[in-house]
């Protein structure tokens, strides 16, 4: 008998936390072209404009572990809880960091931002696996993190239809070159209050969400599916995830996955600018490259059923690997459709690692096992800046600098390939027995 995806008790609980994944879809995709916005009015390097990443996946890794010991003592509602309040404190910093007009402003609410996001998603994942049969554990957070690029298409359309065309910063002259470097310090003081309140306005926008929701949740009663009461050593789950070889991999390779995640998506715009095309029409490309991502998630959700789950993400690998490669070595439009292509690549990536990675973890050592691949996010942090690096040189070996930093993203599906292969043959010999 095949079991049933969500049970009809759970439904209610699934649709609610499913919910969640939008919020923090919202809060990635419209940070990520924040960086170029940020690159223009602040007159930084990419180099400089990418550390918005940096403060935004920071603050992953640093909440990521102290968000799972929180769970494990209370429970998952009191994570979400914590997590949505911290979010919206993140958001409404955004008030003063544009009165104040400091970058490092601007970096320190996105950090107090991302604590909240730490909370959520290592609350939520698990608790997604957690109602119903492990069988269809994967499958079903497939299924809920379909609805995080939904927010994602949310927070790219505002960046795209609101907030890119209303940055004055961003105005060409005829000859396609920006305009606001050329301008007195007058002019650009001017220029530079105005941009920061239109980058400010829709974080308090998803403030006030955020607290509408936050309300929800306290006033819902959540089944306690998470092991409560039990007395759980922290050292013993350490110990038992350290030596499981699928897990420990999976954190490595989910690290690189989010790395190539958020290079693909932040530096599409310098990619589309090197073309000669502006930040609000470049954003349109991430759109497109989002609704690829959409479709994806939901076909590679429908594969499953019949696709071993390790195999597909070893195929979706490679593909994105391909498009990679004619990001890097294709010039002009049609190295722009391939890097917006690995798109659709991507979107089983992120739940299938985290799912596979913790298919064998005992349910007791799950909460600190989800913190660990949470913590993984951490890629997003470190690589981008060393990728806006390379961008800043302009020019290598006789190409564009922006093509070849796509290097990187490659290399990072090369190692998702690798783990997907080695888990299909791991998880086949154990089933050989």
């Amino acid at each position: 008998m095949r079991q049933k995806l969500v049970e009809k008790k759970y439904l209610k609980t699934f649709i609610l936390i499913t919910s969640l994944f939008a919020l923090w879809g919202f809060a990635n995709d419209i940070t990520n072209p924040m960086v170029a916005a940020f690159q223009t009015v602040m007159e930084l390097s990419a180099t400089k404009a990418s550390m918005v990443q940096f403060a935004f996946y920071g603050g992953y890794a640093t909440m990521a572990v102290p968000a799972a010991l929180f769970i494990r003592k209370y429970s998952y509602k009191s994570g979400i809880v914590l997590g949505l309040s911290l979010y919206a404190t993140g958001a409404f910093l955004f008030i003063p960091a544009a009165a104040y007009q400091e970058f490092t402003f601007f970096c320190l609410s996105l950090y107090i931002l991302t604590f909240g996001l730490a909370f959520l998603e290592t609350t939520a994942n698990p608790f997604i696996l957690s109602l119903g049969s492990k069988e269809t554990s994967t499958r079903r957070l497939n299924l809920a993190q379909s609805f995080n690029p939904m927010g994602s298409i949310i927070g790219m359309s505002v960046a795209s239809f609101i907030v890119l065309p209303q940055l004055i910063s961003d105005r060409r002259n005829a000859a396609g070159e920006i305009i606001f470097p050329s301008l007195s310090d007058a002019e650009k003081a001017g220029i530079r209050l105005h941009d920061l309140a239109i980058i400010r306005d829709p974080y308090v926008a998803i403030g006030l969400v955020v607290v509408a929701l936050l309300v929800i949740i306290i006033l819902t009663k959540m089944p306690q599916t998470n092991i409560q009461g039990e007395k759980i050593s922290n050292a013993q789950t350490l110990k038992n995830l350290v030596s499981n070889k699928i897990y420990r991999e999976g954190v490595i390779t989910q690290m690189f996955y989010v790395a190539a995640q958020i290079m693909v998506w932040t530096f599409i715009i310098q990619y589309a600018d090197n073309i000669g095309i502006n930040k609000a029409t470049a954003q349109m490309y991430n759109i497109a490259a989002m609704a690829m991502f959409i479709t994806g998630r939901f076909i590679s959700t429908f594969l499953m059923k019949y696709v071993n789950s390790s195999l597909l993400l070893a195929c979706f690998a490679i593909g994105a690997g391909c498009a990679s490669l004619g990001a890097i070595l294709i010039e002009g439009i049609v190295g722009l459709y391939c890097l917006v292509c690995i798109s659709i690549f991507m979107s089983l990536m992120f739940p299938t690692i985290y799912g596979i990675a913790l298919e064998n973890v005992d349910s007791k050592d799950t909460t600190l096992g989800a913190a660990f691949l949470v913590m993984a996010i951490v890629g997003g942090a470190l690589m981008p800046p060393l990728q806006g690096m390379i961008i800043d040189r302009k020019e290598i070996a006789g190409m564009a600098a922006v093509n070849v930093s796509f290097v990187l993203p490659l290399i990072c599906f090369v190692i998702v390939m690798i783990y997907g292969l080695r888990t299909y043959f791991f998880r086949k010999k154990l089933a050989a027995g």
